[in-house]
């Protein structure tokens, strides 16, 4: 009977350890600052354009005749070859319905232009050379405008976030801590001090860490997000510790109610 009790109170004891919940203090985005020491001047970054990036582009002169700019702007309308001429199934560099892809060469088919090397610039470096193409050696259009936006500018996010998966940006502009936000936010279970972001930029892939709960944040290249980054949040070693600990406590359950119902069982006997 003695070994009994010692037995009973030894899982009493452990049930009730196992259960306790690890209390851990939250930890804040861009921690530890206030607001004299935020004043940086905020760095506008220009993505450049990669391989496979879908492209809007627009242009417009002083004409007020709208058939004297749309030969320029087949892209944007039905799916066209480089003549000119309707089609069904353009690929490589070749104006699509949506826009310009720009091929495997960096280089996107434009109609009346020709090849146009797109790869490595920014939106406004390939507006101004699309812009001296209009202008010279013959002037096609008078005072050309050139708009250019990103179609399929994505980042996706995965980890211990509330929405995992691939994010969407028509502005073609996007930091970390707005990705985290449209991914539903990072709960108590995620790390936040080192997020990582996959890149690939130059043929050639990186992997970054990310501390968001450093006043330096806004420091870190890794900050404002290129297209197809993949952000991933690591979940800390309490949730990777919640399964087995939940096993645990089941087991545990199970023997104190074997051991209470056996206990009983001897008293009334």
């Amino acid at each position: 009977m003695k070994l009994l009790r010692i037995t009973v109170l030894f899982f009493i004891a452990f049930y009730l350890v196992s259960c306790g919940t690890q209390k851990k203090a939250a930890i804040n985005y861009v921690d530890n600052t206030d607001s004299t020491q935020l004043n940086d001047t905020v760095k506008v970054v220009e993505i450049k354009i990669q391989k496979n990036d879908l492209l809007s582009i627009q242009v417009y002169s002083s004409s007020l005749d709208p058939s004297v700019d749309a030969p320029y702007n087949l892209g944007g309308g039905s799916s066209i070859n480089t003549t000119g001429g309707a089609s069904s199934g353009n690929s490589g560099g070749s104006a699509l319905s949506s826009g310009f892809l720009v091929d495997e060469n960096g280089n996107i088919e434009y109609p009346r232009l020709g090849t146009i090397h797109a790869e490595g610039l920014t939106k406004s470096q390939l507006a101004d050379i699309i812009k001296a193409k209009l202008t010279a050696p013959v002037e096609l259009l008078k005072n050309p405008s050139v708009i250019i936006r990103f179609q399929n500018f994505k980042v996706t996010v995965l980890g211990e976030v509330a929405k995992p998966g691939p994010i969407t940006i028509p502005t073609g502009h996007i930091t970390v801590l707005e990705a985290i936000g449209l991914a539903g936010d990072i709960p108590i279970t995620g790390k936040k001090n080192t997020v990582r972001v996959l890149r690939e930029i130059d043929g050639k892939r990186e992997i970054g860490n990310i501390d968001l709960t450093s006043k330096k944040i806004f420091d870190s290249p890794y900050y404002n997000l290129l297209q197809n980054d993949v952000v991933m949040v690591e979940v800390t070693k309490t949730k990777l510790r919640q399964s087995d600990q939940l096993t645990l406590q089941r087991i545990t359950t199970v023997l104190g109610i074997i051991t209470s119902l056996t206990l009983i069982y001897n008293i009334l006997k």
